[in-house]
């Protein structure tokens, strides 16, 4: 496979995976509509430099060992399954502010830094990312593609994430949607918690597996 004809797959198959429901896009959408535009972005910023964990393992070569070996699929799940309970009960945990109608401006988001390591353990522990890596790099890429190509593609795998999500939290940052759901942040905030809840439960089902 040439570079363009890899580099066109790439891009299909990963927009189509970034664009599918997940916690990924739970933790951007409750992020964008709760705290706003910027930490949505950060949210964002953060999941697409989770990638770079799950490339830089593909690339070498241990996404096979990963996904075929028990022990690491499982401690992979067992951590990915308690950070996804942590964001639900965190989320469940979130009460009735008081106020109604507009965004009021005096909403306390968390640092820059925390909100892109939200997103970069979102992602950096999600136990899917094994198996869809390997099958990524079974297709398209592998170890004996020149260094560079790797580096091109892993870095345009990354840029894909960050614009796909960063348009999420732009969409649902916009000031009338926004405004809308505002009222409801907390009910925002318990369904997230619901979600991810459900998520990290399912996973760690899997784990005993």
């Amino acid at each position: 496979m040439d570079f363009w004809h890899g580099f066109a797959v790439i891009t299909v198959v990963h927009l189509l995976a970034a664009a599918s429901p997940g916690p990924d896009f739970a933790y951007v959408t409750r992020q964008s509509l709760v705290q706003g535009r910027r930490a949505g972005l950060l949210a964002s910023a953060g999941i697409a430099l989770g990638l770079s964990i799950h490339i830089v393992y593909s690339a070498a070569g241990l996404a096979a060992v990963i996904a075929h070996s028990a022990h690491w699929m499982t401690a992979i799940k067992l951590l990915g399954g308690a950070y996804l309970l942590y964001l639900g009960f965190m989320g469940l945990r979130s009460r009735r502010n008081g106020q109604a109608g507009s965004a009021p401006a005096n909403v306390a988001p968390a640092s820059p830094l925390r909100q892109v390591m939200g997103g970069f353990l979102c992602n950096a522990l999600n136990p899917k990312a094994p198996i869809y890596f390997l099958a990524l790099f079974t297709v398209v890429l592998s170890p004996s593609l020149p260094i560079p190509t790797l580096i091109i593609y892993g870095i345009w795998i990354m840029l894909l994430q960050g614009l796909w999500f960063s348009l999420v939290a732009l969409v649902f940052a916009h000031r009338a949607i926004r405004e809308r759901l505002f009222a409801a942040r907390h009910w925002i905030d318990r369904v997230f918690g619901v979600a991810m809840v459900a998520l990290g439960l399912r996973v760690l089902a899997t784990a005993r597996e």
